[in-house]
């Protein structure tokens, strides 16, 4: 009874943050027509959608760098060519299904133990790029918060501004402590087959620049294709983004339906709705179906090939 439980708690979870998104976004959205949002997206100059292609390839080559620095932390050597592979479609997949650590950590699994590694080793890879993918999170939110401290005011009208920079400067305290924490080569904490240490001090500075330069590509699609007219700048979509993408991942939504929308709609009140929905749009093309269907010519690809080398060793005369 506890395991189906938890088998489907994450899925309800999901599923009524659709819902309560789709309710708040149908309020929002109730005035703007489907021309509306049309004529956005022709609206949106050539170089926008260039420049949002390949700030989504910034994105994802950063998410290969998580992988990566995860291996490294591990010492264990896989190409760069598998490892990109492996992180764009255990990333392309978790996205677009939601619960993407669970997810992606299946697509991983199958992907590294075919590589030779443990499902402890694969565990331990999850949980580093996860955290890196919350160092890059803190980071940046911290930053953004103490150079646009007014951005909390964007969904609490009332907010004293000591509160944003009391928790920017908390959230760089924590990244501070955590590379001292490396610096000092602090005891590994050992649960079960797992032992958490922390990693070494150059692994830490490499998370440093890769956690945030995942988050600035993924932010800049959405900037690069907002009307420069009424543009808040790329700092407050920064913001705005790690708000709602944050939000996304905690609600399991799947591709953060719903709740992306939501978040920008609330915070950019003086853009033309129909343009942020627009923005929203060419974001989920080129950060989610894009990669979602390239993912999965990928995963048909490496199943291939695993049955053909199963098949080999099936055939293989036997050593007299």
């Amino acid at each position: 009874m506890m395991r189906l439980n938890k088998d489907y708690v994450w899925p309800i979870i999901g599923l009524a943050a659709v819902g309560f998104s789709a309710w708040l976004l149908f309020h929002q959205l109730r005035d703007i027509s489907f021309d509306d949002i049309v004529d956005s997206l022709n609206a949106i100059p050539v170089t926008g959608w260039l420049l949002s292609a390949l700030a989504t390839l910034l994105a994802y080559a950063a998410l290969a760098g998580y992988d990566r620095l995860a291996l490294l932390h591990l010492r264990k050597k896989i190409s760069w060519g598998y490892i990109a592979a492996a992180s764009f479609t255990a990333y392309a997949i978790g996205h677009n299904i939601g619960a993407s650590v669970f997810s992606g950590a299946v697509v991983r699994y199958r992907a590294y133990t075919a590589k030779g590694l443990s499902g402890a080793d694969v565990g331990v890879l999850v949980a580093f790029c996860s955290f890196t993918f919350t160092l890059g999170s803190i980071l940046l939110g911290g930053i953004v918060l103490l150079i646009e401290p007014r951005l909390l005011n964007r969904f609490f009208e009332d907010l004293a501004l000591w509160v944003p920079i009391a928790s920017g400067v908390a959230m760089l305290a924590m990244v501070g402590l955590y590379v001292v924490g490396s610096s000092l080569r602090l005891k590994s904490l050992r649960i079960r087959n797992f032992r958490l240490q922390y990693p070494r001090l150059h692994i830490v500075l490499r998370q440093l620049i890769i956690g945030p330069l995942e988050l600035i590509g993924a932010a800049a699609i959405i900037y690069f294709a907002l009307p420069s007219a009424s543009n808040p700048g790329f700092l407050l979509v920064l913001g705005i983004f790690l708000a709602s993408f944050s939000a996304a991942l905690v609600s399991h939504a799947p591709g953060g339906l719903g709740v992306l929308e939501v978040v920008f709609l609330l915070a950019l009140p003086d853009v033309n709705p129909a343009d942020v929905i627009a923005a929203l749009l060419v974001f989920r093309l080129f950060y989610l179906l894009i990669p979602f269907a390239l993912s999965l010519v990928i995963v048909l690809l490496f199943e291939h090939d695993q049955w053909l080398q199963r098949w080999r060793l099936a055939r293989k005369p036997p050593k007299e």
